[in-house]
């Protein structure tokens, strides 16, 4: 091995040491009930995010920095769509890190490392790249995130939770093992901060919903030339759940859905895409057939409750 690539080894092998120190100042271990403990990340003063699914309990959670005691955390909320919950420190004032949330800024075979904290406190890393970027999608818990962020990085027992940084420490996210089978997901800056603002005001995420059960049909070409639906298959309601904003708009079983906010709908894929748009307060109009007439009603959307 010549000079020259022993020094640049050992220049970069130094960095990679230096950005984890420095993320060490932010990152905590997360005691919440289970064997192992979860890695957490100092996301504002004050707060912790973490991946809920290492959270086995909300009261009598507590945080660990490096080399330090234990200290009292309070649970604000947990969005499991995300995989994110949020926690606030008692009595501490942490320093927050520097966030990326612009992923347009971020490409595929960019070195990062995963930055966490063991069950003793101990700081853990491991290297990789960037593997895959993408458009915003939906996980199979229902929740949205703004954009596919894939790393080829290894994570290791109670490493969920941790940190995701480039070559400068900026934060890019939190990485998780609960979204994608046998893959590590990083939930993207920009949907945390989505997240923990909700948690933070509302204590908890804004999930629309209409309280319907429908199905695609067809619509009978006659009936669709009478009353000029532009496509030949709508949604029929095949139940109203009770106390539901669509029961308190008059929704009733058997209507027929054609549009929404005058936007023609044919299939379920649709409504999500429009309430996955909507924001507290907001509301819909409904456009639907009843007795062979068209008929359009107002629907205030609510929040989807928990159960």
């Amino acid at each position: 091995m010549t000079v020259a690539v022993h020094s640049a080894w050992e220049t970069l092998s130094n960095q990679f040491a230096e950005i984890a120190e420095q993320s060490g100042k932010f990152i905590v271990a997360v005691h919440g009930g289970r064997r192992v403990a979860g890695s957490g990340i100092v996301w504002r003063p004050g707060i912790v995010v973490t991946a809920s699914h290492m959270l086995r309990r909300t009261e009598d959670v507590e945080v660990t920095f490096g080399g330090e005691s234990r200290h009292k955390a309070m649970f604000l909320g947990r969005d499991p769509g995300t995989d994110v919950a949020v926690l606030k420190l008692d009595n501490r004032d942490s320093a927050a890190p520097e966030l990326l949330s612009d992923a347009s800024k971020l490409r595929v075979g960019q070195l990062v490392l995963a930055v966490g904290r063991s069950t003793l406190g101990d700081l853990a890393a491991a290297a990789g790249i960037i593997a895959r970027l993408g458009a915003p999608w939906q996980t199979w818990r229902g929740g949205r995130i703004d954009t596919l962020l894939r790393p080829d990085v290894t994570l290791y027992p109670g490493q969920s939770g941790s940190a995701l940084v480039d070559s400068r420490g900026r934060v890019l996210g939190m990485n998780t093992s609960a979204l994608a089978r046998a893959a590590t997901i990083t939930v993207p800056a920009a949907t945390i901060e989505r997240v923990v603002s909700e948690i933070v005001e509302h204590g908890g995420v804004f999930r629309p919903y209409l309280g319907l059960a429908m199905q695609a049909v067809s619509v009978p070409q006659e009936l669709s030339k009478k009353l000029q639906i532009a496509h030949d298959s709508a949604l029929m309601v095949m139940q109203v759940e009770p106390e539901s904003p669509s029961a308190g708009a008059g929704i009733t079983l058997g209507d027929l859905i054609i549009s929404i906010n005058s936007q023609s709908v044919s299939g379920i894929e649709d409504v999500q895409r429009m309430l996955n748009k909507a924001k507290r307060g907001d509301s819909v109009d409904l456009g639907y057939v009843r007795g062979g007439q068209l008929a359009s009603v107002k629907v205030n959307l609510a929040d989807r409750p928990r159960r």
